[in-house]
């Protein structure tokens, strides 16, 4: 069904019968019912402090369980955020403290595993284009260029294409 199909159906719909069809949708469908308590009690501060503490513990595990270190956990998180529409700050903000926590947990210990350079590449180069394409590159500056400077300092075998970022970022 096209977008323009259901218009039509749903302006035939009386308004009762629309009701029912979105409480249906609300208790059948998990992801209709987030939205709709996000919008009606968006918690943005509460959302933001969750996805930070699941990525610190990705790399800084408690109870001295071994580092996970998955891209994975705090992209669900981004990815969640932009789907309900969480405030622009605060997702550059997550990408952000990603990256930043993976460079404190490598700059104690060596990750050999090409791949995990290779992700927060793309976390990175995610960030910063998000961060221009919300106008936030005044706001966010510092920090992309702390976590690029880190990259360098730490050697990081992927260190030119942060640098060839970073230039395109400036």
């Amino acid at each position: 069904m096209s977008k323009r199909d259901l218009k039509k159906y749903l302006a035939t719909l009386p308004k009762e019968e629309l009701e029912e069809q979105l409480m249906a949708l609300y208790y059948k469908f998990t992801e209709v019912k987030t939205y709709y308590n996000f919008i009606f009690n968006p918690k943005e501060d509460k959302l933001e402090q969750e996805a930070k503490q699941k990525i610190l513990h990705e790399y800084f595990p408690l109870k001295g369980k071994r580092a996970k270190l998955r891209r994975s956990t705090a992209q669900k998180y981004i990815k969640h955020f932009l789907t309900l529409g969480v405030d622009a700050y605060i997702t550059a903000d997550v990408m952000l403290y990603n990256i930043e926590t993976a460079q404190r947990y490598t700059a104690r210990r060596e990750i050999k595993y090409t791949t995990f350079y290779k992700s927060m590449y793309n976390s990175y180069k995610q960030a910063v284009d998000y961060v221009t394409a919300n106008g936030m590159a005044t706001d966010f500056k510092e920090r992309i260029e702390k976590i690029y400077l880190e990259a360098m300092r730490q050697k990081w075998d992927n260190g030119k294409e942060f640098e060839r970022i970073y230039d395109n970022f400036e």
